[in-house]
């Protein structure tokens, strides 16, 4: 027996087209007329919504979709969810679908509440990325670029008027880094200590944690350290914001390039959901009726475009520079900050 598809044109052709069906006829109508009958109604099955015009417009997801983000600044949540506000609007707006927008408390609660499904869309910082992608709960949605490039740069910051002019130098003084799970305020920065020969276990006197990079410059200002670890991006916003002095402060030491903080999606999500965010991230930048202004990313500033095809052995290759950085180096430095980090 011949199989037909269902609906409308299943049940006709089940009417018309099995062998040896009589039809009642009005007339005479021919054996071949009443195939090629048949036979159109299986072709315009088979093409479907495209044999009408119609295009597939993807998944349909009615529930907000739940976007979390580090903390990256130690701003207000409702100033670090002012940074993403214009992005995800213009998503919403060319997709269709509505995002909730949620600051979490420290990079960890971040990449918890992804992995406890309690987010399908987070901002993470490059390391803290690579911890829920490889805990199985996170997917690359797209790397944000701004003037060609996909890095940014992490530094340490010593007061214009310490006299230290070499990383060297901070044998014996004292420094402040950002949350453990951060790759610009606290990896890269122990990556430049270690180029320059410290230790920062046994060469550093003094060792402060604090919750984001404006908090460490702070400390610095305020003559509580010697030196502070932060990223280039978080430093110029803290001076445009007005709360530091710039001229106060030199960058004693620049990182090497790391690969700008991410937005990931949740590995939970169907992949038609996936791909249909990943397909309008990539092309916001030239989508008419969208502003430029709203394409924003770290520190609100606005950027060229998403690129969601980003090679993430890039990322894995960052990860390579920091690996010396395992659990029991990160655990003997949050004791000697004298500091449980969340």
């Amino acid at each position: 027996m011949l199989r037909h598809p269902a609906g409308f044109g299943g049940r006709v052709l089940n009417e018309m087209c099995q062998p040896g069906r009589r039809l009642p006829e009005t007339g005479k109508i021919k054996v071949m007329k009443r195939w090629g009958l048949c036979l159109s109604i299986l072709v315009a099955c088979a093409l479907g919504p495209a044999a009408s015009g119609r295009a597939e417009t993807g998944p349909v997801w009615t529930a907000p979709l739940r976007v979390l983000l580090i903390p990256a600044d130690g701003g207000t949540e409702d100033g670090t969810k002012a940074d993403f506000k214009p992005l995800f609007d213009a998503l919403s707006r060319v997709t269709g679908l509505e995002f909730e927008v949620r600051v979490g408390q420290s990079y960890s609660a971040v990449i918890d509440g992804m992995c406890a499904g309690q987010a399908d869309i987070a901002w993470f910082g490059p390391v803290s990325y690579l911890e829920a992608r490889d805990r199985g709960c996170a997917e690359l949605l797209g790397i944000e670029e701004r003037g060609g490039s996909t890095s940014y740069y992490a530094g340490l910051f010593v007061l214009a008027s310490s006299g230290i002019k070499a990383v060297d130098q901070l044998s014996g003084r004292t420094l402040a880094l950002g949350s453990s799970h951060s790759a610009s305020s606290f990896a890269y920065p122990l990556a430049v200590l270690r180029d320059a020969g410290i230790d920062p276990l046994t060469d550093l006197r003094a060792l402060r944690l604090s919750e984001s990079h404006t908090q460490s410059l702070m400390a610095l200002s305020s003559g509580q350290v010697d030196a502070a670890g932060a990223s280039l991006t978080s430093f110029e916003r803290a001076m445009n914001q007005g709360g530091l002095d710039a001229s106060r402060f030199r960058i004693l030491a620049r990182s090497d390039p790391i690969p700008n903080p991410p937005l990931a999606v949740s590995s939970k999500l169907p992949d038609a959901l996936q791909d249909k965010l990943r397909a309008a991230l990539a092309k916001l930048h030239e989508t008419p009726g969208v502003k430029t202004d709203a394409i924003r990313g770290y520190g609100g500033k606005r950027v060229d475009r998403y690129v969601t095809d980003f090679d993430e052995a890039d990322l894995d290759k960052a990860a390579e520079r920091i690996a010396f950085i395992d659990d029991d180096l990160k655990a003997a430095l949050i004791r000697k900050a004298g500091a449980v980090q969340d």
